[in-house]
């Protein structure tokens, strides 16, 4: 029998393994295990919960106003003993956290292979996302299987002459879980609160984006916002003790925007669902919002996930306040460019991910 553990430590990343993990444990010829390294607690346990996914291990790396360097050191440090005792065939990691870069490197060191989930994202610019871009192409540098979500994600593996026989399109494994936690019959009390009312998603916790560009985000949506009665907007604000001072203090007193804790991921995705659209610097929601059909403007320079703006469902529209204000204000105004924002899309994947990942594990150990 054959091992695969999976490593990850933040929430954005058991939404997308979980998945995976009940899939992997269906499979006679493997066995699985889970490893987290508690880059996020409290959020990360929520997830598990509702994928009903228990760990194996938790390095419990996480502390109070915790930086790179003790994330990555701490990591390092703790994955060691857990590869060693195990000794998997494969070990799998997602995406682009530094829980991610910091097992593949560990792996590399003890010359484990490692598949990348969700590999092939690029921006093309080290500092953005940061430090996601540089975790991203580091993985790539190590990994030995790479699942990619799209065409245009093999193409940069391919470009930078990864081995093609090494790449497989599976779509993303965050659709997967989108057909587990959206409920036909969800309620909430913040529906209640947004009753007749157009309901906006806000997220933002991008560490480029701390400072002034956080401060020209939140002006915008809260200039737009009180424009429009017929607006309210929840905004599940990050840990980040920046992030929470900078959102108090620009948009606390507004009668129309409820800034809430971290939602579950059940809330979190069914309140999606019932949004009207999206404000984000996040790069998941992305792909959620164009497989449900949510316009979404990405308050960033650049994104990694430019099947979206093909399809229309994305747009970049940076971090200038004015420019945060018009694009935000045309949607709300204007039915016909909503609409044209407002097809839903399934080119991250078809909810079938898990199924082929691990499908291609099975053949390739």
């Amino acid at each position: 029998m054959k091992k695969v553990m999976l490593v990850f430590g933040t929430r954005p990343e058991a939404i997308k393994m979980c998945p995976l993990i009940n899939e992997l444990k269906t499979r006679d010829s493997l066995k699985t295990i889970v490893c987290v390294t508690g880059q996020h607690r409290e959020m990360l346990q929520q997830v598990l919960s509702v994928f009903n996914v228990d760990s194996d291990y938790n390095l419990s790396i996480m502390e109070e106003r915790q930086n790179l360097f003790d994330i990555t050191t701490n990591i390092l440090l703790k994955i060691k003993g857990v590869l060693k005792k195990e000794n998997p065939d494969i070990v799998l990691v997602h995406g682009d956290t530094s829980t991610a870069f910091v097992v593949a490197l560990a792996c590399f060191y003890l010359q484990i292979p490692v598949g990348h989930v969700e590999a092939g994202l690029r921006t093309c610019d080290i500092f953005s996302p940061y430090p996601e871009e540089f975790n991203r192409q580091a993985v790539s540098i190590i990994s030995a299987y790479n699942f990619v979500a799209t065409k245009q994600a093999k193409e940069n593996l391919l470009k930078e002459g990864k081995d093609k026989s090494k790449i497989f399109i599976t779509g993303n494994t965050v659709i997967d879980a989108l057909r587990i936690t959206i409920k036909d019959n969800y309620h909430h009390e913040v529906l209640q609160w947004a009753k007749d009312s157009r309901l906006i998603m806000i997220t933002a916790h991008r560490r480029e984006n701390l400072g002034q560009p956080m401060v020209n985000m939140f002006n915008a949506i809260k200039r737009v916002i009180e424009e429009h009665p017929d607006v309210k907007a929840i905004y599940p604000i990050h840990p980040n003790p920046i992030v929470r001072e900078t959102a108090n203090k620009i948009l606390k007193d507004s009668k129309q925007i409820k800034i809430i804790e971290p939602l579950k991921v059940l809330d979190f995705h069914n309140l999606l669902n019932k949004s009207y659209l999206i404000l984000t610097d996040s790069g998941g929601i992305q792909e959620e919002a164009t497989f449900l059909g949510k316009p979404v403007l990405v308050m960033r320079n650049i994104t990694e996930r430019p099947e979206g703006l093909e399809v229309g469902c994305l747009k970049l529209v940076g971090t200038e306040e004015d420019e945060i204000y018009q694009n935000f204000k045309l949607l709300l105004e204007d039915k016909k460019e909503y609409e044209k924002m407002s097809q839903a899309s399934s080119i991250y994947g078809d909810g079938t991910a898990s199924k082929q990942i691990a499908d291609i594990i099975e053949r390739c150990l």
